[in-house]
């Protein structure tokens, strides 16, 4: 009767496994915060909101934008506070840049909607077609296109390179082993009529 079980272990959900591992990779840290939604110190730590978040919201996919930024930014931007942003100013280039960046990576691993952002951004991020394509022909993308290519050399370079491709193809094997799952799936939540975030990018 004094028995007392021994808790030799914690769980965590897969995915968050995969990008905090990712982080570490990377050179950075993560760690949570009730009372913001994602900042960074300057200092490799990357800050991610537990609270109040939508239903689609995650950490990985958070962790994933703010490595975007970082890419955009540039590799030193890690040792600035935001990457270097500061958000009181109107918007920047370099946000649109971002989010074309994450269409390109998660494209090829079937996880666009997966890892779509969260906030206003994502009516640009909707828009976008062909991430290459300018959705007008004006300054403001034209900028935002040679951001998007000096992006994308960086993403193939190392810490980022490896790192992200390997966390992006983890992702996309456990979302490939819940389609033969869906079909069966209920929720548990009265009342849900939210589709699994999971869902969004398997094949019909």
């Amino acid at each position: 009767m004094s028995y007392e079980r021994p808790i030799l272990a914690r769980y965590r959900d897969p995915l968050e496994l995969i990008w905090l591992a990712t982080a570490t990779r990377l050179g950075v840290a993560i760690r949570r915060d009730p009372g913001v939604f994602a900042n960074t110190d300057g200092d490799g730590i990357v800050i991610i909101g537990n609270a109040d978040l939508d239903p689609d919201d995650n950490m990985a996919k958070m962790f994933f934008h703010e490595v975007c930024h970082w890419i955009i930014n540039g590799r030193d931007s890690v040792t600035l506070r935001d990457w270097g942003f500061d958000y009181g100013d109107p918007p920047d280039t370099r946000e649109h840049a971002c989010i074309r960046l994450e269409a390109l990576l998660a494209e090829p691993h079937g996880l666009r909607l997966f890892f779509a952002p969260t906030g206003k951004f994502r009516e640009y991020y909707d828009q976008v077609g062909d991430p290459w394509q300018m959705l007008e022909d004006n300054a403001w993308e034209r900028e935002v296109q040679a951001l998007l290519q000096a992006g994308m050399a960086l993403a193939a370079e190392e810490p980022f390179g490896s790192a992200l491709q390997s966390a992006l193809a983890a992702t996309a094997q456990i979302q490939g082993a819940l389609l033969p799952f869906r079909a069966d799936y209920r929720s548990d939540i009265d009342g849900d009529t939210l589709a699994p975030l999971w869902f969004r990018d398997l094949p019909r």
